[in-house]
């Protein structure tokens, strides 16, 4: 293989979820795009990497200093939903279910990976809530290990505004799944949240 083809497999693998296959048949694909299209999508890239912003309220990616979420007027200003990374709000935003505002942390807390609350954007979410004018906060976070520990450590945090309304998202049991294949803190969470049937 020659050595420009292994440098660009290499850099192409180092993408999450890009094994060393599906990066020499990306590698292929480049070397048949036309010149100006593979130019276009570096250029493209090089844009993204140097002039992204975090949102200065949300944390969300964005083009100016503050997100075109956080800008809407239409928005529910008084609820926040609390979640982990920018990809969360994506799929928050597809369902098309919700109407507020957002707070991305930048990860969950994880000891084993030298990850604390203070590299986390926890305080810039609590000074927002201490400006006032929010109502609800929506906890948006995994159901692993170090999302049960941020989530814990969070509603610890929140504790601190009284009349502040806390809430998770509904955990349990995915739709189509077999009882005996889910986990017990699956189960327990389902336990937990269930409802009357109506």
């Amino acid at each position: 293989m020659s050595k420009l083809l292994q440098d660009v497999v290499g850099e192409l693998s180092k993408l999450p979820g890009v094994g060393r296959r599906t990066a020499l048949r990306l590698a292929i694909h480049i070397l048949r795009m036309e010149r100006d299209s593979v130019a276009e999508m570096t250029e493209s890239i090089d844009r993204f990497r140097n002039e992204i912003r975090y949102c200065s309220q949300c944390n969300n990616l964005s083009d100016e200093e503050v997100c075109p979420i956080c800008a809407d007027r239409e928005r529910d200003h008084a609820t926040i939903c609390v979640v982990e990374q920018v990809a969360d709000v994506l799929s928050v935003e597809n369902t098309r279910q919700y109407r507020g505002m957002y707070h991305v942390l930048g990860g969950v807390i994880s000891p084993m990976q030298g990850i604390s609350p203070s590299d986390l954007k926890i305080d810039l979410l609590c000074e927002r809530i201490a400006r006032g004018g929010v109502k609800e906060v929506i906890l948006a976070i995994s159901t692993s290990v170090e999302g049960e520990t941020t989530l814990f450590y969070l509603m610890n945090r929140l504790r601190q505004f009284p009349g502040l309304k806390v809430t998770s998202i509904a955990r349990g049991i995915g739709f189509g799944d077999e009882l005996e294949y889910v986990d017990e803190l699956t189960i327990t969470h389902a336990l937990m949240n269930r409802r009357e049937i109506e």
